[in-house]
C-alpha cells in the first residue's frame, strides 16, 4: 500500500495519503459513496428532523425537572460548540450548563467568544483548569513517542473532565457540536485520529516511556469504561442537534456574529493555539497528512464549497511562514523547551500505535459493531 501510485479522489480532494482510501473505476472514492450511499439516509436538517430535534428536548426538559440544568455543553469557544449551544437554549428551550476546559493553549479570540455567548444567552459557564505541570509533561511525552497525533493530551483532557463532571453531578445528557455538514468526512487513523475515543493503555504507555511527573490529577476515561459503565449502567446520552437542523458553516459564522458579536477563525480547530500549531504545521511538515483535506472534502460533499475551491485552499498554507516559525517559539517555549530541542523531536523517526501497548482491536471492534446498529455512519479505519 506505501507505494502505490499517487491518486485522488474526483469528487472529494481525499487522496493517497490515506493509505486506505479505496477508488472505483471513475476515481471516485469511498468516502464520496459512504456520504451519498449511508451517511445521507440519518441526515435530516429539515422538517423531520426539527420534530425530532423538539421531541427530544422535551423528554431532556421532562428528565430535568427540578435540577439545575438539564444537560450539559462542552463549550471551546469554536464555531460548533458555539452554534449548538444557541440551538440548545434558543430552539429546544433547554437550561444547560456550559462547560469549558483550560489546558493551557486558549486562544484570546476563543476566550472572547466563550464570555460573549455566556453574556448573550445568560448562561452559567464553569471551567475546569488542568493542572499545567502534569499537561506540560503529558504532551513533551507525545512528542517524544514520535506518533502523529499529538494532540491527545488536549483531546483526553477535554472529554474525561467534561464526562466526569457529568457523572459527578448527575447531569445525563451531553449536548455536542459534532455534526455531519462539516464532518462528515473523518480523517483516517494515520493523519492523528487513532480511535473514536480514549485508549488509557496507549496513552500511559507513552507516558510511562517518555514522561518525567507522575500524572496525579490528569483526568482519564477509558473509551470501554466510558461504553461499558457511563453510558450502559449510568444511561448517559450524547445528542448531536446540529444534524438536525440547517447547519451551514458560512451562514452560521455570519449569524453568530451578527447575534453576539462572535468572531470567526481562519480554519476549523484554530480556537487552540496548540491545535492550530499541530493540524498547521507539525503534521503536514513532519508527516505530509494535511487534515485539511478532510475538512474541506466534508464541505464539497455537503455543498458548501467545490472542489475546485478546495484545491485552491489547500495549495497553501492557512498562515504564512512568519507567523508559523514564530509559534514554534511560541510552543517550545510555553513546553520550556529550546527551540533546538522541539526540532530534534521533529526530526526523530515517525511512530505508530502499533508501537506502544493499545487496545486498538478491541476499539476496532466496538466501532464495527456501533456502525452494523447505525450510531456510527462515518468511515472509521
Amino acid at each position: 500500500m506505501k507505494n502505490r501510485p499517487y491518486q485522488i479522489c474526483t469528487k472529494t480532494i481525499m487522496d493517497t495519503s490515506d493509505p486506505n482510501i479505496i477508488f472505483d473505476k471513475d476515481g471516485i472514492s469511498d468516502y464520496y459513496h459512504n456520504f451519498h450511499n449511508v451517511m445521507m439516509k440519518g441526515w435530516h436538517p429539515n422538517a423531520e428532523g426539527h420534530e425530532e430535534l423538539m421531541r427530544v428536548a422535551e423528554k431532556i426538559k421532562i428528565e430535568g425537572e427540578g435540577k439545575d440544568f438539564d444537560c450539559i455543553i462542552g463549550l471551546s469557544g469554536g464555531l460548533d460548540s458555539s452554534y449548538v449551544t444557541y440551538i440548545t437554549k434558543e430552539v429546544m428551550g433547554l437550561r444547560p450548563l456550559l462547560f469549558h476546559v483550560d489546558a493551557g493553549w486558549n486562544t484570546d479570540q476563543a476566550v472572547g467568544n466563550i464570555e460573549k455567548l455566556v453574556d448573550g444567552l445568560g448562561l452559567d459557564l464553569y471551567t475546569e483548569v488542568i493542572n499545567w505541570e502534569e499537561m506540560k509533561d503529558l504532551q513533551v511525552a507525545v512528542l517524544k513517542s514520535g506518533i502523529s497525533d499529538q494532540d491527545l493530551p488536549q483531546d483526553y483532557a477535554f472529554f474525561s473532565t467534561l464526562y466526569i463532571f457529568a457523572r459527578k453531578h448527575r447531569i445525563k445528557y451531553v449536548i455536542t457540536g459534532s455534526n455531519i455538514s462539516t464532518e462528515c468526512c473523518r480523517e483516517p487513523m494515520e493523519w492523528g485520529g487513532y480511535g473514536p475515543g480514549i485508549d488509557k493503555t496507549f496513552i500511559l504507555d507513552i507516558h510511562k516511556k517518555f514522561g518525567k511527573k507522575p500524572l496525579k490529577t490528569f483526568p482519564l476515561i477509558d473509551i470501554l469504561v466510558y461504553k461499558a459503565y457511563y453510558m450502559t449502567f449510568l444511561g448517559m446520552e450524547v445528542f448531536k442537534p446540529l444534524d438536525l437542523v440547517p447547519f451551514v458553516k458560512k451562514d452560521a459564522e455570519e449569524f453568530l456574529g451578527k447575534r453576539f458579536g462572535w468572531q470567526k477563525f481562519k480554519h476549523k480547530h484554530h480556537e487552540s493555539r496548540w491545535t492550530r500549531f499541530y493540524e498547521d504545521y507539525w503534521l503536514p511538515r513532519r508527516f505530509g497528512y494535511e487534515k485539511r483535506r478532510a475538512h474541506f472534502s466534508s464541505l464539497i460533499l455537503t455543498g458548501q464549497m467545490t472542489r475546485d475551491e478546495a484545491l485552491e485552499r489547500i495549495s497553501m498554507p492557512e498562515m504564512d511562514e512568519k507567523f508559523l516559525n514564530q509559534e514554534f517559539e511560541y510552543v517550545a517555549n510555553k513546553l520550556e523547551l529550546t527551540v533546538e530541542e522541539l526540532q530534534a523531536m521533529f526530526d526523530l523517526p515517525k511512530k505508530t500505535y502499533k508501537d506502544y501497548r493499545n487496545k486498538k482491536k478491541i476499539i476496532s471492534l466496538g466501532t464495527k459493531v456501533l456502525s452494523l446498529i447505525g450510531k456510527e455512519r462515518r468511515l472509521f479505519r
